[in-house]
């Protein structure tokens, strides 16, 4: 599993509607793919993508081994 996109996306949701506590969003990792799942609404999935889109490369460079460096991530 991979908890922290999850628990990102929701915690941004809930600055915009108290409903994000409903979200049964669940991201994980099989093989060499990351696994998001996203909302239902068009405007929902734009503003979780923006979420996460700046650091879900460093996080694919690290599971398919290009990238080895997490703690100078800012």
């Amino acid at each position: 599993m991979a908890y922290g996109i999850s628990e990102a996306i929701r915690s941004y949701s809930l600055t915009i509607t108290k409903r994000a506590m409903l979200s049964r969003g669940v991201s994980g990792i099989r093989k060499n793919s990351v696994i998001i799942n996203l909302p239902g609404s068009l405007k929902a999935v734009t503003e979780s993508l923006d979420v996460f889109m700046d650091i879900i490369g460093h996080g694919i460079g690290v599971l398919v081994g290009n990238d080895k460096e997490c703690g100078n991530i800012k």
